[in-house]
């Protein structure tokens, strides 16, 4: 994927995550395409670790596996402000 698309993939998928993490009123645009592509990374490692199709390419997939990643993600840094 070229980089335009990572970072619209990161975008969208972060916001989603965000939303269904309860932090989107506390994260901006720049921290969602972050979030987005740091959780497309993480995602696609965890799916890889499950067994699961590997991502080749912009698809809805794709972004399922990013949006589950930027959920780990979110969990873990709220984790680990808790503390």
């Amino acid at each position: 994927m070229g980089i335009i698309a990572w970072v619209i993939l990161g975008a969208f998928s972060g916001w989603i995550a965000s939303i269904i993490m309860d932090k989107n009123a506390s994260m901006g645009a720049i921290a969602n395409i972050i979030t987005g592509i740091v959780g497309a990374f993480i995602g696609g490692i965890v799916f890889n670790f499950i067994g699961a199709q590997k991502v080749t390419g912009l698809n809805l997939y794709s972004i399922l596996v990013s949006v589950v990643g930027a959920c780990i993600l979110l969990w873990i840094l709220g984790v680990i402000n808790k503390k």
